[in-house]
């Protein structure tokens, strides 16, 4: 295998464009015209294992084909969902296997059993409404130490998710999962549906003509799928359904249909892969998390501020529009199969976005009594200061205590704890507005690809990404909102000291006491990266633009506060 996929590489190396031109193409025709968002279907069947392929054995490996939907400037491609739709479609009508594995392309396969373990989780139940789909929790390779920038969710995934797991099963992270196709095809497991008025027997033509849209072939698939008949004899020759699958990822194949919405990967979020997941668990399935050692997949995790932040705005953006949306889970716990307290679970990350706005209310309210000599919080004089003291360090101490269970380390606490604070200020906050703005139709949600580069530094210290483990900055308009907290807290900080060293006022009964300036100064520490990239300099330090923009919000905000 290693040997042919090295010579795959030299055959795609070789092909320049002179090449191309001069043998007109060639095996490589269909790729001369391709624009990126604008080209035909392309479909090209590398191995062929019913038939003597070019290792040179009979049969030696499954089929391997490369598939490339047709993209039109007019037509929506729906992003990862409309990709997954269409090679849901391409297989169907090539292979139809009724399991499909989803890894992402920056993911490999770390166990070389990781698919017989998954196959025991598939097919191991008597009743096939537990294995809806297998998750397997994502693990990197790669990785900096102690987690600088909180997005591996460690603790997450070993506290929260197991507890999912425990209920009607793990969430769809969106890669490494083993999905059972006839779930995926909005199907209900047979035990909900046995003794349903109308459910008896094969899905009718009307029927699948509505799901599925015209194509035979993907219909005759989707009964065979659904029916559980699968005795028909394999495709003996799957290069002769080239021209179906191309009809089937067309860019207008879906118009008309319920792909993307009963039927495939959902649409109309973000985070279509949480919301296929749950719309799979609303339909009766359960769901089966598989953990292995060593981890079955390994990932590149993203790294640098811009990445990560990019990251967590784009789910919570999505798990936001969820939340307010008719796929809400309390009303898919109502009306369909969902179990309550999983409605729960999933509540518990959907709540992101809303988690930032309440956040920064709070992270405003202490800078501003400050600024404006009163206070909220209790005095040390007083006894329930201790009730505030008590429940700041249980809350930090049990957190701390997750972390070492999970075998981390306290800088990997410590990492984890500020990022909470800088993401929810930043990505969660600009979700929940982003959302908001669309809701109201002043704003259209963009797709934001998350960069995961690995360090090009050649360790001269010439280069900005010399030092991984630093937060960078770019002028994105994530770094705002905290840019501008860090600034309004440390000019917090220092007009409440002035006031308390120089008396330049009258003492106040009800001015701040100490737990207002150690909430301003405890938020400072977590912010440390912004305070840094205010004096930092190239992509370790905040963009001028910015800090302009920060600065008049932070002024503003002095404005109102004086007015008050």
């Amino acid at each position: 295998m290693e040997s042919e996929y090295d010579k795959l590489v030299r055959r795609i190396e070789d092909a320049d464009e002179t090449t191309l031109l001069r043998q007109g193409g060639g095996e490589f025709a269909e790729f001369m015209d391709a624009k990126r968002t604008n080209h035909r279907a392309i479909v090209k069947v590398i191995w062929d294992n019913n038939s003597k392929n070019r290792i040179g054995e009979e049969g030696g490996f499954p089929h391997l084909i490369y598939v490339s939907r047709e993209k039109s400037p007019g037509h929506h491609h729906h992003y990862k969902a409309g990709a997954m739709n269409a090679l849901t479609r391409v297989s169907a009508v090539m292979t139809n296997a009724p399991i499909m594995l989803n890894v992402d392309c920056d993911m490999f396969a770390n166990d070389p059993q990781v698919v017989l373990h998954a196959m025991c989780l598939l097919l191991g139940f008597d009743d096939e409404i537990s294995s809806g789909f297998v998750q397997v929790p994502q693990s990197f390779y790669g990785d900096l130490k102690d987690d600088p920038f909180g997005n591996k969710l460690e603790v997450i995934y070993k506290k929260l998710l197991c507890g999912f797991a425990g209920i009607q099963g793990l969430f769809y992270g969106g890669t490494g999962c083993f999905h059972r196709r006839k779930a995926i095809y909005g199907i209900e497991p047979d035990s909900i549906v046995v003794g349903r008025e109308g459910a008896a027997g094969s899905p009718s033509y009307k029927e699948l003509q509505f799901k599925f849209e015209s194509s035979e072939e993907l219909k005759e698939s989707a009964r065979n799928i659904i029916s559980g008949d699968m005795s028909g004899e394999p495709i003996v020759d799957i290069s002769s359904r080239i021209e179906v699958a191309k009809e089937v990822s067309s860019c207008n194949y879906e118009s008309g249909t319920r792909w993307g919405l009963e039927v495939g990967w959902a649409c109309g979020s973000m985070t279509k892969d949480i919301l296929t997941g749950q719309r799979i668990h609303a339909a009766g399935w359960r769901s089966a998390k598989l953990e292995t050692e060593p981890p079955a997949f390994l990932g590149c995790a993203p790294t640098g501020g811009p990445a990560c932040l990019t990251q967590f705005k784009r789910w919570a953006t999505g798990l936001f529009e969820i939340l307010i949306s008719q796929n809400n889970p309390l009303l898919q716990s109502i009306f369909k199969h969902l179990q309550f307290r999983q409605c729960l679970a999933y509540l518990t990350l959907y709540v992101w976005a809303v988690r930032g706005f309440v956040e920064l209310c709070y992270e405003l309210l202490v800078p501003y009594c400050l600024l404006t000599n009163q206070s909220f919080l209790p005095k040390a004089s007083e006894n329930c200061f201790n009730i505030t003291l008590a429940l700041f360090l249980t809350y930090n101490t049990y957190n701390f205590v997750e972390y070492m269970e999970c075998g981390l380390s306290v800088r990997a606490w410590w990492n984890n704890h500020r990022m909470q604070r800088i993401i929810s200020a930043s990505a969660w906050l600009l979700a929940f507005f982003t959302v908001l703005l669309k809701t109201i139709g002043l704003s259209e949600t963009v797709f934001e690809v998350t960069r995961k580069e690995k360090s090009t530094s050649d360790g001269n210290g010439q280069n900005d990404e010399v030092d991984p483990e630093r937060f960078t900055f770019d002028a994105s308009p994530v770094f705002i909102p905290v840019t501008a907290l860090t600034m309004l807290n440390i000019v917090a900080i220092t007009i409440g000291t002035w006031r308390a060293v120089f008396g330049t006022t009258e003492d106040v009964p009800g001015g701040p006491g100490i737990s207002e300036f150690m909430s301003c100064g405890w938020l400072l520490l977590c912010l440390l990266p912004f305070v840094r990239g205010l004096v930092g300099k190239g992509s370790y330090g905040i963009p001028w633009s910015v800090k302009l923009k920060a600065s008049l919000l932070v002024a503003l905000f002095l404005f109102c506060s004086n007015r008050n």
